[in-house]
């Protein structure tokens, strides 16, 4: 009888969670510890920098900034930076939302606008799940279009590179040049953005459009917003490809070891003398 391998499964997961906590808390612990010491030292020097302010009150300034930010209000711009609620920025929010990304740097704070993001999420996530589950079944249509087109031995193997090399190029590739140019950022931190954002892991510590200090297109969110839905689809089906060939590795290694559990209880058996049966009068 074949045993199930979810157990294996679960303590991989579990395993591969707990290696992840170690690894973080091995690169960014003591990060995170100079970045708070040395916060605190310039928090001193400002203090003795203008006498006529006390902690407190330093402190309450702080806190007034923390706000600002969670509201969605840069510190460092001034009133004449632009809305982070007009269309393109909306726009943005709105697919961020469906898309369940929610970077987290921006948030609704009305109780109106709270509420309508709710409804709006209530109905936006599955309209977007059915969207890219139509998204996928078109990308794969495209693959057996290929898969026509070439009529040479190993066909699956030339289609499939030719869509992982598209899409690498069109959506974890050239973007983060796109990014870097734009944003000032470098290339490896748009490629990590790129990839944190097409997951939809989203952290919020890089979003496009939220420097104040340079001028965007109007259209630039929007349309970073239509290229997250293709890319969205795109890495989400290699997701599921990945997930699909692991499963059936698991299942087939998993098999074969109870096969050779069996074939060995077999041959053992026809090794061993017949032993002579004990009957029991009744």
């Amino acid at each position: 009888q074949q045993i199930s391998w979810t157990p294996l499964l679960l303590l991989g997961y579990l395993f591969y969670l707990l290696l992840g906590a170690m690894v973080f808390q091995l690169l960014e612990k003591q990060a995170e510890t100079h970045f708070r010491d040395q916060f605190q030292l310039e928090k001193l020097k400002f203090l003795q920098n203008y006498t006529c302010l006390d902690r407190q009150a330093l402190e309450q300034f702080v806190q007034v900034l923390m706000e600002a930010w969670e509201k969605g209000v840069n510190p460092e711009g001034n009133s004449t930076n632009p809305s982070n609620w007009d269309f393109s920025n909306s726009f943005f929010f709105a697919g961020t939302v469906v898309t369940t990304i929610g970077y987290g740097n921006l948030s609704p704070s009305t109780v109106a606008g709270q509420i309508f993001c709710v409804f709006y999420a209530l109905f936006g996530v599955p309209l977007n799940l059915a969207f890219l589950n139509q998204l996928g079944k078109a990308l794969n249509a495209h693959l057996l279009t290929l898969e026509r087109w070439v009529q040479k031995p190993g066909r699956a193997q030339v289609q499939l590179a030719i869509f992982l090399t598209t899409g690498t190029l069109l959506f974890l590739v050239f973007p983060p040049l796109v990014f870097s140019y734009v944003e000032g950022w470098s290339y490896g931190e748009g490629f990590y953005f790129t990839f944190i954002t097409l997951s939809t892991i989203g952290f919020g510590d890089y979003v496009v459009g939220t420097n104040p200090n340079k001028h965007y297109i109007p259209v630039y969110r929007s349309l970073t917003a239509i290229w997250i839905v293709f890319g969205l689809a795109w890495l989400a089906l290699i997701f599921n490809v990945g997930a699909d060939l692991m499963e059936r590795y698991l299942q087939l290694k998993w098999h074969k070891s109870d096969l050779s559990l069996a074939q060995g209880d077999t041959t053992k058996l026809e090794d061993e003398p017949e032993q002579p049966r004990i009957h029991i009068p009744s």
